[in-house]
């Protein structure tokens, strides 16, 4: 019963830190705190990423570990992947669905370090 908690817990906070990836930079109250969670972002997949694979997200490695206690086998690298081809019945490449997750996040980055702009003068 434990496990299944954390499952729906590191579910919802993964949706939560996406749709925060994708819509924090639009409001000037959550402008600031979209940049830390951005650059946190960052830092898993590149700087973690050097060790452990580009790309890398301690939050899936967490829920992931997880899902394997619950018996799930063949899980995909990316929460992104997972959600869509199965949870939601795609068959998307997982090639596609990562460079189409870097193109995104490479313009997140981006707009996210021209709202705040102020902060690096």
């Amino acid at each position: 019963m434990y496990y299944t908690w954390l499952d729906i817990f590191f579910w919802w906070l993964h949706v939560v830190v996406i749709s925060f990836n994708l819509t924090g930079w639009i409001w000037n109250n959550t402008r600031r705190a979209h940049l830390i969670v951005v650059l946190l972002t960052v830092f898993s997949w590149l700087v973690l990423g050097f060790w452990y694979g580009f790309g890398y997200c301690f939050l899936t490695d967490w829920h992931w570990e997880v899902k394997r206690a619950l018996g799930q086998q063949n899980l995909p690298n990316s929460f992104i992947t997972y959600l869509i081809n199965y949870q939601l019945g795609g068959t998307i490449s997982v090639k596609v669905i990562d460079i189409a997750t870097a193109v995104t996040f490479v313009a997140i980055v981006i707009i996210s370090c021209y709202r705040n702009r102020d902060l690096v003068k």
